[in-house]
């Protein structure tokens, strides 16, 4: 059963911004460590940035809470195809739990101005619990 859709759009002009203003403070808040590691070697790492913030709002739409969760407990990684998929770690993954989630579906796409995410999310709802 799908429980959430979530669509985000990010331009990338304003995270280009945010690189600039105060990159060090920004990267910490937001990305984890291979995140950051993965945009930095691509010849324009804020279009991959972008793409994973979209990820990271259309995954919080989805799941129909508040911004509280943060942001470095959804995760952008890639599988061993090159698929993107999320990781989800601490609160992010207990609201996942309790909301039923099994599977995350994700899609990014960019141009050299905006970035989008598409996120689906399936499983059982109630918790994850079956209703008999």
């Amino acid at each position: 059963m799908i429980l959430g859709i979530g669509l985000d759009l990010c331009e990338v002009g304003r995270i280009r911004r945010l690189l600039k203003k105060d990159r060090g403070r920004f990267v910490r808040r937001v990305y984890r460590e291979a995140e950051i590691a993965y945009c930095d070697a691509r010849r324009k790492p804020e279009i991959h940035y972008a793409a994973r913030f979209a990820a990271k709002e259309a995954f919080l739409k989805a799941l129909g809470r508040g911004w509280h969760l943060g942001w470095t407990q959804i995760e952008v990684v890639r599988t061993a195809s090159g698929k993107p998929d999320l990781l989800l770690t601490g609160k992010a993954a207990e609201a996942a739990a309790r909301r039923g989630v099994r599977q995350v579906h994700l899609t990014l796409t960019h141009t050299a101005d905006t970035a989008a995410a598409v996120i689906v999310l399936e499983g059982n709802p109630g918790g994850g619990k079956e209703r008999t």
